[in-house]
């Protein structure tokens, strides 16, 4: 079991998220960064959608009651084992009575914690990502415990690899949108020339951006949209769509973001700038 001592800002367990039901009005859910999420279950030789914690911006305070071996990618929160600095991207063995903990976020905004194995978690539809009112709850909370099955020997082939660079990355590649050819050719140098920020708005159903782009009058059949969708209100507001985000709308849908600038995106925090590249095949 993982005890949770203090549970951070927002932690939560996800994996890569819950497919097939979007018509029934589901999110996808699962990780935020799907780069990091992949990088921790690959030093740890887990399967491809082994469930994680997703800890943001905060770190939580945890108590390991059986001994196994862990890792930590994404968001660098200044690891402790013990009170002793750990690093991100390493294959770290614990013992039982182990606490980790976390000081001052240093760069991105989300980290992930693996385990050899895998947490083990209720599934709701195929999934185990919480997202109420899926899930009993949305996150975890104080004395929460996770399962984990205990693991004493363990040799990676990996036991590190060099951190994610992409957490600073400012420019997030995308693809026009299916109203894209609705803006004009000043208005799309406006959209890939401008300097967009993270507006305080932002969490993980979406992320909106500080700057408004310019009003329009376009109305559009409330039609599908994804993770990484962007969408401009009437009033000019650009609305990025994240993992939890609703599977329709009726806002035009100028951008798709490519999902390696979804986990780009996922690792900025209020404030953040932004700009728009588009992606040619």
């Amino acid at each position: 079991m993982l005890k949770i001592l203090k549970p951070g800002f927002y932690t939560t367990i996800q994996d890569s998220g819950r497919f097939g039901f979007r018509n029934k009005g589901v999110p996808v859910s699962g990780c935020m960064d799907n780069m990091a999420f992949e990088q921790c279950n690959r030093l740890l030789e887990n399967e491809k959608n082994t469930p994680v914690l997703e800890i943001t911006m905060t770190g939580p305070t945890l108590e390991f009651l059986e001994p196994t071996f862990i890792t930590l990618t994404g968001a660098n929160m200044n690891p402790k084992l013990n009170n002793d600095s750990i690093s991100n991207y390493s294959v770290i063995r614990v013992k039982k009575g182990d606490v980790l903990s976390f000081e001052k976020l240093a760069s991105g905004f989300r980290c992930y914690l693996g385990v050899k194995g895998g947490f083990e978690t209720e599934m709701v539809l195929d999934s185990a990502s919480q997202f109420m009112p899926l899930t009993p709850k949305a996150q975890l909370t104080k004395n929460d415990e996770v399962a984990y099955k205990s693991h004493s020997d363990f040799n990676p082939l990996i036991s590190g690899m060099k951190p994610a660079n992409y957490l600073s990355e400012t420019n997030l590649q995308v693809f026009q949108g299916p109203e894209f050819h609705l803006l004009s050719e000043s208005q799309i140098d406006k959209l890939f020339a401008s300097e967009f920020h993270i507006s305080k708005e932002n969490n993980r159903m979406a992320y909106q951006l500080e700057e408004a782009f310019e009003s329009h009058s376009h109305n559009i059949l409330t039609s599908a949209t994804l993770p990484g969708t962007v969408q401009c209100t009437p009033a000019g507001k650009l609305i990025i769509l994240m993992r939890d985000g609703q599977t329709t709308g009726g806002y035009p849908r100028l951008l798709q973001l490519r999902n390696d600038a979804i986990s780009a995106l996922a690792q900025k925090k209020m404030g953040d700038k932004i700009k728009f590249e588009l992606f040619y095949n």
